[in-house]
């Protein structure tokens, strides 16, 4: 039993807050296939995002890529991605789609034109979106792997789609990382996020991973968050992905920090496993919150398990 316990999936009901349906090459296993790996995961809904870049596969590459570190070639930005995410939701029962929250997200966020794609899918997918993201804007690698400029979250071809997304009322969840590869003396991009923050006061933001990625470290990274956190109330966070296993619990032990920060802002705070297309690895991935979970006060880690999410995105359909 020892071996199988990690299929099992959460002990909580949980929503999954954070998963991409399609990999970097624009493929999925497809919508059903989710709902069959989340029911075994103990995961009663799903934010699902797409991807907005798909990876080239190189002339000078004998060998196609499957992930975008897969080799030095570029990505580009690849629109198409959220038609093909509704075409798969409109082959689901009424019952299975409500237990999905349907993201924007093909469109490039340095382009001013944007917003017309986001005012296009709600035009063409009507009742079907409940936010706009996974926006990629301060990455790891990928940021200089994608064609043009850099992205980041203050950039001003982002101010319309901001502006719009107060107007229909939808969240806008981000990935900004807090600083670049291999600066760590003190939070470089920081910065970005605040001004966007503070320009846009009516927009429901979520902080992808807490502003953490490959290789990004800041020693007062705790205190960054809880302090963005605290001054900034049209903030969320998810913990997804490394910043949970290297931050927040690392080797399985929960931080006195991070459970005393989730303790007070368990409202404004939501799990995700970040799969990307890989479906089956979602009992084990949402099984690792556990351990978290169960340090939390009981309305705490319902909050983070479910009520935070549930609360933010299942009231919207534009």
């Amino acid at each position: 039993m020892g071996v199988l316990a990690p299929l099992k999936g959460s002990k909580y009901p949980c929503i999954d807050a954070h998963l991409h349906v399609v990999d970097f090459l624009q493929d999925t296993g497809g919508l059903r296939k989710c709902l069959k790996y989340m029911d075994k995961a103990n995961i009663s809904h799903a934010c699902v995002f797409g991807l907005p870049v798909t990876k080239l596969w190189a002339s000078w590459e004998r060998t196609s890529p499957g992930y975008y570190l897969g080799d030095n070639s570029k990505c580009y930005y690849y629109s198409a991605v959220d038609p093909f995410i509704a075409r798969e939701y409109e082959s689901l029962s009424p019952q299975e789609q409500q237990r999905f929250f349907l993201f924007i997200g093909g469109f490039n966020p340095c382009d001013k034109f944007a917003y017309k794609h986001i005012e296009r899918m709600v035009k063409y997918f009507p009742n079907m979106w409940s936010g706009v993201g996974e926006i990629l804007f301060r990455h790891d690698d990928l940021t200089n792997l994608t064609y043009g400029e850099p992205p980041r979250s203050n950039h001003p071809a982002m101010d319309s789609v901001f502006e719009l997304c107060a107007d229909l009322d939808m969240p806008v969840c981000i990935h900004q990382n807090i600083t670049s590869v291999g600066t760590n003396t003190y939070p470089m991009w920081l910065y970005e996020l605040e001004e966007m923050l503070q320009k846009h006061p009516k927009v429901r933001f979520v902080w992808c991973h807490c502003g953490i990625s490959r290789r990004v470290y800041s020693p007062v990274y705790y205190q960054i968050v809880q302090r963005v956190l605290e001054h900034y109330d049209n903030l969320w966070v998810d913990i997804a992905w490394i910043v949970f296993d290297d931050y927040i619990c690392p080797k399985g032990v929960p931080d006195p920090d991070w459970l005393q920060l989730c303790e007070k802002y368990s409202h404004r705070i939501c799990i995700g496993t970040d799969i990307v297309n890989k479906f089956e690895f979602l009992p084990a991935t949402i099984q690792k919150y556990d351990v978290f979970l169960d340090a939390l006060s009981e309305k705490a880690a319902k909050n983070l398990a479910f009520e935070t999410a549930f609360n933010l995105f299942s009231k919207v359909r534009a």
